[in-house]
């Protein structure tokens, strides 16, 4: 989940939502992590380029680089998600967690809640991950769902947008009513250590 928060690349942006893919079936304990996404609606102009779109791309593409380590073809590739596991900082809305369900992937694992991101105000559709797991019983693959996975750390990433008085996430202080990064030396941003191996994988 850490490396999903990390996969961001800053401590506060406005939208927070970040993804890993981690391989659990190879390497350490730990497992092997594959790739990340983040949500680039603002960078791109995609509106539906959420951080686990954004991660199934660019696994897709790492899976079946030619000069990767991988190499799959792509009749291979969708056959490697049944071996990933997919974390996200904040539950995923019905587009991405049918994404999650088509792509087959081994296990699901989300932080903050859609109905916590409601309650922060954020506008969500609220239609729930176990809602779309449950009707999605008719596809080939099953996906395990583990929910609200440190949301001690997820939580505050998503508390701040619409509240002034919200405690900026750390690494973040208030400017003129806004949490941004609090920065080493000049025009550089150090990403806080956040410490990994503490607990079962779904901490990663």
């Amino acid at each position: 989940m850490r490396q999903a928060i990390l996969a961001l690349g800053h401590p506060c942006p406005y939208a927070p939502f970040g993804t890993a893919v981690v391989n659990h079936t190879a390497g350490s304990g730990l497992g092997e992590l594959i790739c990340t996404g983040a949500n680039s609606k603002g960078s791109t102009g995609n509106p539906i380029l959420h951080g686990e779109i954004a991660a199934i791309n660019n696994c897709t593409q790492i899976l079946t680089d030619p000069s990767g380590p991988y190499k799959l073809s792509p009749q291979e590739a969708p056959i490697a998600f049944a071996d990933l596991s997919l974390y996200t900082n904040a539950e995923s809305c019905p587009m991405c967690a049918s994404a999650v369900r088509f792509a087959g992937f081994r296990e699901y694992v989300y932080g903050t809640s859609i109905d916590t991101l409601v309650g922060y105000g954020w506008e969500q559709i609220r239609i729930s991950s176990a809602e779309v797991f449950r009707r999605s019983t008719g596809l080939p693959s099953s996906s395990t769902l583990i929910a609200e996975v440190l949301t001690n750390e997820t939580d505050p990433l998503f508390a701040w947008q619409n509240d002034p008085d919200y405690q900026c996430p750390r690494g973040c202080s208030r400017v003129e009513g806004w949490c941004e990064a609090d920065v080493v030396g000049v025009g550089s941003y150090k990403a806080p250590v956040l410490a990994h191996g503490e607990g079962p994988g779904y901490l990663v």
